[in-house]
């Protein structure tokens, strides 16, 4: 069998899997999620072990510390993805739900049901904890999944595999709904992206190569973000305990995020007095600072951006900062380069946070509060599948909502139209 036949197999099974999960009661889903997490925490030895292949592999490839990070299957993160599938599990079904059904003058009922969008591609580097929550997400919503992991986690996908099979057959819900390609061939995601007839959407996970790769040569609708350059400004009306403790959190809670602080904005009245102590505490943790000529005047050690540095997302532990006028030019700086996914606003005046609300284009805009909460699962989304910075079908964390469409349902009793 070639390649592509070995797609359109696993695709033709997709589209066969997916109209049983279409008609699957909620109790018979929400029991897969479970019996999912069970098997993750009694595999959890075989996880380990099958991750620190491909951390090995990993080293000796010679990648770097930020992808090692994102490749990490740790305890935390497995008891991570089993709190998500039961988190999820606990969400309300969205599919049947009937909404804004009213009567129209001729007598009819109008209204919409929340209905699956199918089978869902998903193409996604590095992070095995995807495989979990991209195959609880899209069991939820009704969907069937076909997953193409990144090569360097081949280990750790396969071994999830095994335990989300394993749930599966256990409530007697086809393995076919939850496919993870076992190929490491690189013409696997070439093939996947051009079967319209077996996939309804695709969402790619990883770096911009390839999420650009695949917007340019899809035959399918593409849920995506390109990448998070995210932004906070500190505003000159300012909590400093507050804006100090954000902006911190914000850039060294996790560096290798797509949600992580890439860039910080800080309004010209305070930037004297919250610059030193801001960027001591950056450096005792080994973030490099580089900043426009107005901060280098205050942190006069540190290296000097560049207007490539305003378009850049690091995924390390590098920080640009900017001294800015105001709220005004924090915002059209942000629109300027900002990638639309998170941005940020420390302020205690309510009125300049309503402008940043409205007045920033980005999918999540935040007050008082670190770029590190735009995830699905602090949005109380049970796990996210991405985030989109599209404006169509969906956009920024996308959970089981954003994993379903709608179609108008019409109630009539023997209505003819006249």
């Amino acid at each position: 069998m070639t390649l592509q036949e070995e797609m359109l197999y696993i695709g033709k099974q997709a589209r066969e899997a997916s109209q049983i999960l279409a008609r699957s009661k909620t109790n018979q889903k929400n029991n897969a999620l479970e019996e999912i997490a069970i098997q993750l925490d009694q595999q959890r030895n075989q996880l380990t072990s099958a991750n620190n292949q491909d951390l090995e592999a990993g080293k000796n490839k010679g990648l770097d510390s930020a992808l090692l990070d994102r490749l990490a299957l740790n305890e935390a993160r497995i008891t991570g993805m089993i709190e998500g599938l039961q988190q999820i599990a606990s969400l309300p079904d969205p599919i049947g739900e009937i909404t804004n059904l009213n009567y129209q003058p001729s007598g009819i009922r109008v209204g919409k049901m929340r209905v699956p969008l199918g089978v869902v591609g998903i193409i996604y580097e590095s992070r095995p904890n995807v495989t979990a929550d991209a195959a609880a997400l899209c069991l939820k919503s009704s969907n069937a999944t076909i997953l193409r992991g990144g090569s360097e986690a081949i280990n750790s996908n396969q071994a999830i595999a095994k335990c989300i099979t394993a749930g599966l057959n256990k409530v007697g819900l086809p393995s076919e709904a939850v496919q993870v390609i076992k190929t490491t061939d690189r013409a696997a995601v070439g093939e996947l992206i051009q079967m319209p007839k077996y996939v309804d959407v695709i969402i790619p996970r990883g770096g911009k190569g390839l999420i650009e790769r695949i917007s340019n040569e899809t035959k399918v609708p593409v849920i995506k973000h390109l990448d998070g350059i995210c932004h906070t400004f500190i505003d000159d009306k300012a909590d400093f305990d507050k804006a100090i403790a954000v902006a911190f959190n914000a850039k060294t809670q996790r560096y290798g995020t797509c949600n992580t602080m890439e860039t910080l904005l800080v309004a010209k009245d305070i930037a004297t007095t919250i610059l030193s102590p801001l960027a001591a505490k950056y450096t005792e943790v080994g973030v490099e600072l580089r900043g426009c000529v107005d901060t280098r005047n205050i942190l006069t050690d540190i290296k000097l951006a560049t207007e490539e540095d305003w378009q850049t997302e690091y995924l390390a532990a590098i920080l640009s900062i900017k001294v800015v006028a105001d709220v005004d030019a924090a915002i059209q700086h942000i629109n300027k380069y900002s990638s639309q996914h998170t941005d940020v606003i420390i302020t205690e005046d309510w009125s300049k946070a309503m402008q940043f609300l409205t007045e920033v284009d980005s999918s999540s805009v935040m007050v008082n509060t670190s770029s590190r909460f735009a995830d699905g699962f602090e949005y109380g989304l049970g796990a996210e599948i991405g985030i989109s910075t599209d404006k169509f079908h969906a956009r920024g964390p996308v959970g089981l909502e954003g994993l379903t469409s709608q179609k108008f349902v019409v109630l009539g009793d023997g209505h003819i139209r006249q």
